[in-house]
């Protein structure tokens, strides 16, 4: 088995077939979902993940009727239908049933959860560029939900920057700071301090980003958010990503200029890990 999703008090393998054309979400991209991890017997701050989700769902005006329990219940019930050593990506989705509405209508909210085999990357290093598109202002999109319409841009950023040979574009703000990576949240080392962009309301600052920035520091790292410039990604001393999809990974090429891996992020990923099999959700 590959892919295991629940909808409506039944379990379905495969991609079966639940959004109907005349569904609100379907016309006007008002779905949401989250992303978390369940690996090596744990689902590192599953809770935060499902509890992101429905603030995402409420941002969009839904009514879920299902508790952070209920989420973290029945991803545990389904991650343990998989083989014990399987990396799985779980991920709760919400949206909006059958209307002419152009916005979601709360009593309409319908909800699902899958749970697919995805391996993580290996920590080989990624590439990265600038990307020409441009994250939005909190009044011009709802950033504060992780929302599928919000992903198209993405999409367009990573598609971009490949055509360019690139794996991994850093986007900037509205202001022209930087955001963070397409796909993930994006931290610099200079002279041994660790920096990452402020929240500001224009990307997703995620949960893996903020247990990192707190195993880092109680490591004895001193990490700043702050505003940043894309002279300074290009002539950081490291460059590395974090996100729930691959966790903590290094860059190790920005524009034309090579790097290596480096000790903050060694540290980072290792830190990481150790919290997520000591501390993680148990299956």
């Amino acid at each position: 088995m590959e892919q295991l999703t629940y909808f409506d008090g039944a379990f379905h393998e495969g991609n079966p077939m639940i959004m109907g054309p005349l569904d609100q979400s379907f016309w006007f991209a008002t779905q949401v979902f989250d992303g978390a991890r369940a690996f090596d017997g744990v689902m590192p701050d599953i809770d935060r993940h499902c509890e992101r989700c429905l603030k995402s769902a409420r941002v969009m005006g839904m009514e879920p009727q299902q508790s952070v329990d209920d989420l973290v219940e029945l991803a545990s019930d389904m991650a343990r239908r998989f083989p014990a050593d399987a990396q799985l990506y779980v991920r709760p989705t919400f949206w909006s049933g059958v209307s002419d509405s152009l916005w979601a209508v709360p009593e309409l909210t319908r909800f699902l959860m899958v749970l697919e085999v995805a391996p993580m990357a290996e920590p080989k290093g990624f590439s990265a560029c600038l990307s020409e598109l441009r994250r939005p202002a909190p009044d011009m999109a709802p950033t504060l939900a992780k929302a599928s319409c919000l992903y198209p841009v993405t999409g367009d950023a990573v598609r971009r920057a490949n055509a360019r040979g690139f794996d991994n574009p850093v986007m900037l703000d509205h202001e022209g700071h930087v955001a963070e990576f397409a796909t993930a949240n994006l931290f610099i080392v200079r002279d041994g301090q660790v920096h990452t962009p402020v929240e500001n309301g224009t990307f997703l600052a995620g949960i893996t980003r903020r247990r990192v920035m707190s195993l880092l520091r109680d490591a004895g790292w001193e990490v700043f958010e702050r505003s940043m410039t894309w002279e300074e990604v290009q002539t950081a001393d490291e460059v590395f990503s974090t996100g729930n999809y691959n966790k903590v990974m290094p860059a190790t090429r920005i524009d034309d200029r090579d790097l290596q891996p480096g000790p903050a992020y060694r540290e980072a990923r290792e830190l990481y890990f150790a919290y997520a099999r000591d501390n993680g959700h148990r299956l």
